[in-house]
């Protein structure tokens, strides 16, 4: 079943910034394992882009990078 896609649209006053949207996470992953498990070549353009994610996330991911399954 495809991923839809749900964009929040945010009203930037500062034109020095660019544009940005809001998604859900939920939304993004489907999209994001299809395109990488692809190989579509327009993910790399985005290689170097930074997002914000939450505090909490953060802390999470950090803690799973350096996570070591035992066996």
């Amino acid at each position: 079943m495809p991923a839809h896609l749900r964009v929040f649209p945010r009203v930037h006053d500062d034109a020095d910034q660019p544009a940005t949207v809001r998604i859900r996470l939920g939304d993004l992953f489907p999209l994001l394992v299809q395109a990488h498990r692809g190989n579509y070549l327009w993910l790399n353009d985005f290689e170097d882009d930074e997002i914000c994610v939450t505090e909490d996330l953060y802390d999470i991911l950090r803690a799973f990078r350096s996570y070591r399954p035992s066996a």
